[in-house]
């Protein structure tokens, strides 16, 4: 038990001083790379920017004992602060008291409902989520947040929290552009895209082994953070107009107690739940890819707790909602780290930082941050899934495009419920027309083939039909009328074997469906027949009058069934 839930013991105390080097050079990596972007990400979810850094020191610890990937890197996401956003809005002004009270419940909640889950153990239940929903909420999110970033890139006011609020709020304001920031705007977005297409390949050509490059070519935020927050001071260009971070509070994160209004508690739950189903999905998707490269695995119901207790933490020290970090997760496993001591190297490291450094932030440019987001989170944009989607499936597509234009036009709240809706409904409406075939025998063989497709044996007083689905209660009618019209179309019929290879389950409404059958087709002088039943079915039909009241056979296979039922007719007829 000590282990199932406390990961760290599994290895920490296998821990070597070799692995430590690694851990180590990774952890000061990820730090230097986090602090921009928890400043970016604090300011997207209207917090006061020092609520990043604090997101990012606690719950690193706290995952690193109860986390289950090596490698994950948790802290605060562009896709949960633009949820925190748009949650609190409604609640009070961003960045005043209430406003972060809000979060800190918001936090606290999702830490709750993350531990419960996992306890309960339904990791499971990220598989509501359809990959083309996902693709389409992700991409819907990413042209979200670049569009919220737009007011800060050139220096003017904006609000809302969709595409049509977003753009209508920056019209009014065009004629109040400030021109100093939309430069720094400009430079720091040509930087760093540039630096991310060519940078390891000019590093490349000097001679730089291929991972360094890489490693310093993804840093590209902190340079650009170090050039403006200069340029910004030595220029004194806030008397310009452009609006910088401002003075940040030194010190180690504060001991909070989220408020335990009833009321408050009641209008967040929601938004607390879709953002940890959304923070799940997104950090046990990159764990559970990254851990297969090493050949390692993560345990789904572990990393609910683990993310549940990083929230929990960030709840109590006043962080804002945190899950596992793409970019930040990706340069940690590139830059080495073997175990979650690079987290804890990180999150020290961060610690130092709040601690004596952070006067040196004081002049960082918020639009120097808004473009490290818009950079960042274009990544999501996926136009490729967009038309292999298009190409393999028009349902899947229909889900997509639903669920990013509902993101987009009405919110992340309603796209991400909208996903779900349709993910279980897409579900439910394939599932309920299961493809079914009439098949024949391979000549010379013991196989069956459909006989729509291929060239084989028949027998017209024999019917095999293979059903290619699960019976349950959405598709139980459905069968039962397949069924009644091929011996409507097929009165020579004598003989109905249902081939069962492909069914994992029948649930009480199909078994009602099959005894409904059995005793239609008997009326009709039909024999109905099961074949190829898996155990664990069997098992269950054991439980049940069919097997008893069924007015034909249940055959191990489908060759057995043809076999004897077409020696039988034969015999028969002969007679």
């Amino acid at each position: 038990m000590l282990k199932r839930y406390l990961p760290i013991v599994t290895w920490l105390p296998h821990y070597q001083r070799s692995l430590f080097a690694y851990d180590l050079i990774a952890g000061l990596i990820v730090m230097v790379m986090v602090i921009p972007q928890s400043l970016a990400y604090a300011l997207l979810a209207g917090l006061p920017a020092v609520v990043g850094l604090y997101a990012s020191i606690l719950p690193l610890l706290f995952y690193a004992v109860f986390g289950s990937s090596r490698t994950l890197a948790v802290g605060p996401v562009a896709i949960l602060a633009l949820m925190t956003a748009a949650a609190l809005s409604g609640i009070a002004a961003p960045g005043s008291a209430e406003y972060i009270e809000a979060a800190l419940v918001l936090a606290l909640l999702s830490g709750i409902m993350l531990s419960v889950m996992g306890l309960l153990r339904l990791g499971f239940f990220a598989n509501f989520l359809s990959h083309p929903v996902i693709s389409g909420f992700l991409t819907a999110s990413g042209l979200l947040i670049a569009a919220s970033q737009m007011a800060h890139l050139l220096g003017i006011d904006s609000s809302g929290f969709t595409l049509p609020a977003l753009i209508g709020s920056l019209i009014p304001h065009l004629s109040e552009i400030n021109l100093p920031t939309v430069a720094i705007s400009v430079a720091t977005l040509a930087f760093l895209i540039l630096l991310r297409r060519h940078g390891a390949a000019l590093l490349a050509k000097v001679g730089m082994p291929s991972k360094p490059a890489t490693l310093i070519t993804r840093a590209g935020p902190v340079y650009a953070v170090a050039l403006t927050t200069l340029a910004c001071w030595g220029f004194d260009l806030p008397t310009l107009g452009v609006a910088v971070v401002g003075e940040i509070p030194s010190g180690l994160p504060p001991l909070t107690l989220p408020v335990f209004d009833a009321s408050l508690w009641r209008q967040l739950w929601v938004p607390a739940l879709l953002i940890s189903v959304v923070g799940f999905v997104e950090s046990v998707s990159m764990g559970q890819m990254l851990a297969a490269k090493r050949r390692e695995r993560i345990s789904p119901d572990q990393e609910l707790i683990g993310l549940g207790a990083s929230n929990l933490a960030a709840a109590f020290t006043g962080g804002m909602p945190v899950t596992g970090g793409l970019s930040r997760t990706v340069i940690n496993f590139d830059a080495g780290a073997r175990t979650p001591i690079a987290g804890v190297v990180a999150a020290l490291g961060i610690t130092l930082i709040t601690l004596f450094f952070t006067p040196l932030i004081a002049f960082l440019p918020i639009a120097t941050l808004a473009a490290v987001i818009t950079v960042s989170i274009l990544t999501l944009v996926d136009i490729d899934a967009l038309r292999h989607t298009w190409r393999y499936s028009r349902s899947d597509f229909a889900a997509l495009l639903a669920t990013l234009a509902l993101t987009l036009l009405e919110g992340v709240e309603i796209g991400i419920l909208a996903g779900v809706a349709l993910s279980i409904a897409l579900f439910l409406y394939r599932t309920s027309r299961p493809h079914s075939a009439l098949v024949g025998r391979v000549p010379g063989t013991e196989h069956f083939r459909n006989l729509a497709r291929h060239k084989v044996e028949s027998d017209a007083r024999l019917a095999l039909l293979r059903i290619d689905e699960s019976l349950y209660f959405a598709n139980a009618r459905y069968l039962e009328d397949t069924l009644y019209d091929l011996i409507a179309t097929r009165p020579g019929i004598d003989h109905v074997v249902l081939i069962c290879s492909a069914v994992n389950l029948i649930d009480a409404s199909a078994l009602e469906s099959l005894k409904a059958i059995n005793s239609r087709l008997k009326d009709s002088r039909v024999t109905l027949h099961l074949a190829e039943v898996k155990g664990p079915v069997m098992d269950r039909l054991q439980y049940s009058d069919l097997i008893e009241s069924l007015t034909g056979r249940v055959f191990l296979s489908t060759y057995s069934a043809w076999k004897e039922l077409t020696q039988h007719e034969r015999s028969q007829t002969t007679g």
